[in-house]
């Protein structure tokens, strides 16, 4: 994991991998639902074409493997009389058999595509396997950076509190300086005229450190 580690970045290794790691493999895509949003990745762009044509021609295997939950087998682009029109576009995309896995993912929907150049490519017995060590490696891949983005997240959250506190105890020093009342009493000065204005108190607190900061007299040079 680092800082450029993302649902993208595993979904491109997972693309890229696939036509290095499955017998008979062409090329790969990956769509992962989430949310009511959809990530694309492919290992080639003519792939990105053929994925996004499903929606436009409202059939194919990726479509029909996600609303079933069961992997499609389509063996042979020409002879399969399911998606015609699908089966025009694929063949022009250089693709003869498509194999879609969908995997479920916590609260998302992953459909993995496998293409070959050759009809045939992805045998019948082969599909189960597959999908379960597919299945098994996505889920890993994808949870861990949830976890990752998850803490990722809490740690930004973490540093702008922190942030947010050391001005405002600035801001409530400036007010103590001036005024020469206490902390607490400082803090109420700061909340009262937050509400009154309609600001965030930490926003009241980084504009009055900025305005007293633009006050101070500059530092003499020496001579």
């Amino acid at each position: 994991m680092s800082d450029d580690t993302s649902s993208e970045s595993v979904l491109r290794g997972l693309t890229e991998s696939l036509a290095r790691g499955v017998s008979g493999c062409s090329g790969g895509s990956a769509e992962l639902w989430r949310d009511e949003r959809v990530l694309l990745s492919a290992s080639h762009s003519e792939l990105i074409v053929l994925a996004e044509s499903e929606d436009t021609l409202d059939e194919g295997p990726v479509r029909e493997a996600r609303s079933t939950g069961a992997p499609v087998l389509l063996p042979d682009v020409l002879s399969d009389r399911r998606w015609a029109r699908y089966a025009g576009m694929a063949t022009r995309c250089g693709v003869r058999s498509v194999l879609a896995i969908p995997i479920p993912v916590e609260s998302a929907v992953l459909v993995v595509v496998l293409y070959s150049v050759r009809a045939g490519a992805f045998p019948a017995q082969s599909v189960a396997p597959l999908a379960a060590m597919l299945g098994e490696q996505a889920t890993v891949a994808l949870g861990n950076v949830w976890d990752f983005d998850e803490v990722r997240t809490d740690a930004a959250q973490l540093h702008e509190a922190l942030a947010g506190r050391a001005v405002i105890d600035q801001a409530k020093g400036i007010i103590m300086q001036a005024s020469g009342c206490s902390a607490e009493a400082a803090f109420d000065e700061l909340r009262k005229v937050s509400q009154h204005h309609q600001i965030k108190v930490v926003e009241l607190a980084r504009l009055l450190v900025s305005e007293h900061r633009d006050k101070r007299p500059a530092k003499k040079g020496r001579a």
